[in-house]
C-alpha cells in the first residue's frame, strides 16, 4: 500500500535504503548480478518517495520557524536518498564486473551477518503458506526484510503474508542458516566459498581488512545516527562524528594498501573494486553525519523525524544491564539475541566508551548499557533478559522497572 503521509514516506524511504545497502553487499558476496538488479529497482523506488517527500516537505510549511524545523527533514530526507546512492555504487561493482578479490568474499562470509536472497520454488515448504508458520528466526537465524512479488515490493512483511511459488524472499542474519533456508525455499543447493591456506599477509589482504572494517563501521555509524535522531541524544551523535573521522583515516589507508597491491601483479579489476567500495563506504559516513549535525545544530527538530525514524519495522532501544540479569556474565554469542527475542547488538556503551559492532565472544557486564535493533514485539522478552518489566511512563513513553520491584 502506497504510504499516505510524510511520517509513512519517510520511514518507508529508509527501511528501503537499508535493504539496499544490505543486498548490494549480498550481490557482492554472491557475485549476483540479479541481486544488483534489484538495488537497481528500488533506487527508482526511492527516488520516486524522495520526489514526493519533498513536495509534501515544502507545501506543509506555513511560517518560518516552521521553515527551519522542515529543512531538516529534508537533511535527513537527502542522506536517506545519498544512502540508497552509495547501495547503487556498490552494487554496480557486479554489474559493470569491476570484480573484487577472493579474499573479501571469505571475509565476509565470516561475518555474523550476511543478506540472502532465494526465490520461492513450486511444491517447496515455502509455497503457499503464511510467513509467520516458519518462524525463520528460530530456525535458520535469519529474519525477513522484504518479499519481491513480480515488480511489488513488501517491506517488512507480517506473518500473515502468505508465500507463492515465484516470490523472492530477501533475509539477514546467521550464514549459517542459509543451507536450510534455500532447503526450504526449495532452491539449488548452495555451498559456501572455501579457504585457501595462504602465505604472509601481503597488501591485498591488508587492503581487504580495512574494507571489511569500513563496511562495518560505516553500517554502525548509520545505525547510530537513526538512533541519535530518535533519542536526539548528543553523546550518540559525538560517537557519529568519530566514526564517520575513523572512515575518513582508513579510506586514505585503503588507497595507500592499493597502490601497493598494484606492484604484486593482481588483477587491477579487483583493486578498482576495492577503491569503489571505500568511497561508497566512506560516504555511508558522510551521510550519518550529516544527520547528526541536526542533534547538535538544532534545538527544535522536527516531531516527524522522532515518529517516523523510530517508528519503522525495527525498533531501537536503549537497555541497561541489571545487576543479577540473565544476560550479565554471558557472551553475546552465547545468548544468541538475534535468534530470541530477535534484537541485534549496534552498540555497548562501557565505562563511557562504545564498542560498535561487538563480537559473538564480548561479555556483558552489569551497568553496560546496550543500543540494539530488533520487532517491536519482542521488546518485553529482551527487558526481562536484561533484568527489567516493561511500563508505561511519562507521556506513555516505554520504560523500565526492575523484575524484583514489589507492586
Amino acid at each position: 500500500m502506497e504510504a499516505r503521509n510524510l511520517r509513512e514516506m519517510l520511514a518507508e524511504a529508509k527501511d528501503t535504503s537499508e535493504l539496499m545497502v544490505d543486498l548490494a553487499y549480498a550481490a557482492l558476496f554472491f557475485d549476483d548480478a540479479d541481486m544488483a538488479d534489484e538495488v537497481d529497482e528500488l533506487e527508482s523506488q526511492i527516488s520516486d518517495l524522495v520526489h514526493k517527500m519533498r513536495a509534501l516537505s515544502i507545501i506543509a510549511v506555513r511560517n518560518p520557524r516552521e521553515a527551519e524545523a522542515m529543512s531538516a527533514v529534508m537533511q535527513v530526507i537527502s542522506a536517506v536518498e545519498s544512502i540508497g546512492n552509495d547501495a547503487v555504487d556498490i552494487a554496480r561493482i557486479v554489474t559493470r564486473r569491476l570484480g573484487i578479490p577472493r579474499q573479501l568474499v571469505l571475509d565476509l562470509m565470516v561475518a555474523e551477518e550476511v543478506s540472502h536472497r532465494v526465490e520461492v520454488a513450486n511444491g517447496s515448504h515455502f509455497a503457499n503458506r503464511p510467513l509467520g508458520s516458519f518462524e525463520l528466526p528460530v530456525v535458520t537465524g535469519m529474519r525477513v526484510l522484504a518479499v519481491r512479488r513480480g515488480r511489488q515490493w513488501v517491506i517488512d512483511p507480517g506473518g500473515d503474508e502468505i508465500l507463492n511459488p515465484g516470490d523472492v524472499i530477501f533475509l539477514r542474519g546467521s550464514p549459517d542458516g542459509i543451507i536450510r533456508l534455500r532447503e526450504l525455499a526449495g532452491a539449488h543447493e548452495w555451498h559456501p566459498p572455501q579457504a585457501e591456506e595462504t602465505a604472509a599477509l601481503t597488501d591485498l589482504d591488508r587492503a581487504v581488512d580495512t574494507i571489511v572494517e569500513m563496511k562495518n563501521l560505516s553500517e554502525v555509524a548509520v545505525g547510530l545516527a537513526y538512533s541519535a535522531l530518535v533519542f536526539r541524544d548528543r553523546s550518540l551523535a559525538a560517537e557519529v562524528r568519530q566514526l564517520e573521522d575513523r572512515l575518513d583515516e582508513m579510506k586514505i589507508r585503503l588507497e595507500l594498501w592499493v597502490l601497493r597491491a598494484a606492484g604484486d601483479e593482481v588483477d587491477p579489476n579487483t583493486l578498482r573494486g576495492l577503491l569503489h567500495l571505500g568511497a561508497a563506504a566512506e560516504d555511508l559516513g558522510d551521510q550519518a553525519q550529516q544527520m547528526v549535525w541536526l542533534i547538535e545544530k538544532s534545538s527544535d527538530l522536527h516531531p516527524v523525524l522522532h515518529v517516523a525514524l523510530g517508528d519503522t519495522d525495527d525498533v531501537v532501544v536503549r537497555i541497561p544491564v541489571a545487576v543479577g540479569a540473565q544476560v550479565a556474565g554471558r557472551a553475546l554469542g552465547d545468548l544468541e539475541l538475534p535468534i530470541e527475542p530477535g534484537f541485534n547488538v549496534l552498540a555497548i556503551e562501557r565505562d563511557g566508551r562504545y564498542l560498535y559492532r561487538p563480537r559473538r565472544h564480548v561479555e556483558l557486564r552489569a551497568d553496560d548499557r546496550v543500543l540494539a535493533s530488533g520487532p517491536e514485539e519482542g521488546q518485553t522478552a529482551l527487558a526481562e533478559l536484561f533484568g527489567w518489566r516493561m511500563v508505561e511512563g511519562d507521556d506513555d513513553e516505554l520504560a523500565y522497572e526492575p523484575l524484583d520491584r514489589r507492586e
